[in-house]
């Protein structure tokens, strides 16, 4: 059984369709790409998973259970977290309080702070834990949102272009933390255009365009598509 299902699902806004009956399964421990131009439908996709935005049709099952109706903070508290693309920490507060923020969200006190102190030691922040979050560099504020997820102890991460605006050097720090988090067994989705992070750790891809799920499978198999090409990298339908 799957760990997160999609069926059908759809969303739009007035006339501008979003999310276009998008079916897919996540297996659990699995890490899962999704690409994209801009526009695609990525992040909505994300907000409906999350709770953030709820469907017009179709449903989310998590774990067996249906849970499209269920706000944020109740999926959260079943295992769904996620990053967002601009990572926007408490700027007064320090990296181990950004984290015991998502620690303690919907859970027990009694273990939030060794929740938290894990969740920085996997991410690379724990040397970093009382230093303010305001004055941290891009790479940092990035482990950090990712930490402050984790926190939350999920299950399901789901990671919005974690690595948007990185140097290479910086991409490779951020992929060794990834992995690291998904060797303690959380399963992760991750939207991103920097296409040769994604690759070096998703066994699978999905692509979307004008909200459509348009190919998935093996990234070998999804990235020689000619319809992948001509939509996502630019190329004609005939290269």
């Amino acid at each position: 059984m799957a760990l997160l299902s999609l069926d059908t699902l759809s969303k739009a806004y007035g006339a501008l369709v979003v999310t276009d009956a998008v079916s897919l399964d996540v297996s659990e421990g699995e890490i899962l790409g999704v690409l994209g131009p801009n526009g695609a439908g990525k992040t909505t996709l994300f907000n409906l998973i999350a709770g953030a935005a709820r469907p017009d049709f179709g449903r989310v099952m998590f774990d067996g259970f249906d849970i499209t109706r269920l706000p944020a903070a109740e999926r959260c508290r079943l295992g769904i977290s996620r990053s967002f693309q601009v990572p926007n920490p408490f700027g007064g507060m320090t990296v181990f309080e950004n984290a015991l923020v998502g620690a303690t969200f919907g859970r027990a006190p009694e273990h939030s702070e060794a929740r938290a102190l894990r969740a920085l030691d996997i991410t690379g922040m724990k040397p970093k834990a009382n230093v303010l979050a305001g004055g941290l560099p891009l790479l940092d504020r990035k482990r950090l949102e990712m930490a402050r997820a984790l926190a939350a102890h999920p299950r399901l991460l789901l990671l919005d272009e974690i690595a948007g605006g990185l140097t290479d050097s910086e991409c490779v720090s951020l992929l060794t933390a990834i992995r690291d988090v998904h060797a303690e067994g959380v399963t992760i989705v991750w939207i991103e255009h920097v296409v040769h992070a994604l690759l070096s750790v998703a066994r699978r891809l999905v692509v979307l365009n004008f909200g459509k799920l348009i190919a998935q499978g093996a990234p070998s198999e999804v990235m020689g598509s000619r319809e992948v090409r001509s939509v996502y990298l630019g190329e004609t339908a005939h290269g």
